[in-house]
């Protein structure tokens, strides 16, 4: 007989919560609809999350573990060469718009939905974004291109715009209009 495999509680919870969020947004969907998809009881919710702010946290926290893991694993094993890294982001971008599930960027999406600054999610949601930059700025460094930081922050706002403008015409298009673009703008940095 096969060993059954059972999901904790809590990963329960963030798995629904996560996917609940993404397609139809953070505050769209209300505690007892994550309840439901989850089949746990309320009191098993808010003990694991004492308020929705915490469930979201863990769910932007979840978003940007994947984003980092994702993107390094993509870097490390289809990108040998770290001179095509830079460029390769916006193929990895591509790929992932790609997706017949792609809903834009859950981290735009959240600050989209937080719009006050202050608030915790904008910033766990803001804070995933500078640290994709660094680890851009990392791969321009290895790459050999001058300005890295400057150029890093050129190339989040490629890369944001590209999710945004993928959404907004439902094709991957974007990323590959902006990876030429980072093309042009490595090219005059050298």
């Amino acid at each position: 007989m096969p060993e059954v495999i059972t999901i904790p509680p809590r990963d329960r919870i963030l798995d629904a919560a996560s996917d609940l969020f993404y397609r139809e947004g953070i505050r769209a969907v209300g505690v007892d609809t994550i309840i439901a998809q989850s089949g746990v009881a309320k009191a098993t919710l808010y003990r694991h999350f004492p308020s929705k702010d915490d469930l979201v946290a863990a769910y932007i926290a979840r978003v940007d573990e994947r984003l980092q893991a994702r993107t390094k694993t993509f870097m490390e094993t289809q990108v040998p060469d770290p001179k095509d890294r830079p460029l390769a982001l916006f193929d990895g971008l591509a790929n992932l718009i790609r997706d017949s599930r792609y809903r834009g960027c859950a981290l735009i999406n959240a600050i989209g939905e937080t719009a006050d600054s202050s608030h915790a999610i904008h910033q766990a949601a803001h804070q995933s974004k500078e640290r994709l930059k660094l680890y851009i700025e990392g791969l321009l460094f290895e790459a050999g291109h001058e300005h890295p930081r400057k150029t890093a922050e050129k190339f989040m706002i490629l890369l944001d715009g590209a999710l945004v403008t993928a959404l907004r015409e439902g094709k991957p298009d974007a990323a590959l209009a902006a990876k030429e673009m980072a093309s042009t703008l490595l090219a005059q940095t050298k």
